[in-house]
């Protein structure tokens, strides 16, 4: 059973890393995981940090698509946030 203060610290945006050093973290649980060397507990405890930065990576992607898409660029060249549409999804 988790611990309430690790769950809690998961959804804590204080805790999550920048983009760059959660992919190169998880790239780095990626090969050590590949190696075929670890204990089956070391291995799940690997993975579930592995979602969890896959989870932020996902996250911080997203939300750099949605500014992305937010920028408009104007009749005289100047770049500009335009208002969010809400989808009609």
């Amino acid at each position: 059973m988790p611990s309430p203060s690790k769950s809690a610290g998961q959804n804590n945006p204080a805790k999550n890393p920048p983009f760059e050093e959660a992919l190169k973290t998880l790239e780095a649980i990626v090969e050590t995981m590949e190696s075929g060397d670890l204990p089956l507990e070391t291995l799940i405890a690997r993975y579930e940090e592995g979602t969890r930065l896959a989870r932020i990576c996902q996250e911080k992607l997203a939300d750099a698509e949605l500014k992305i898409q937010q920028l408009e660029k104007t009749a005289a060249g100047e770049i500009k946030l335009k208002p969010l549409e809400p989808s009609e999804d």
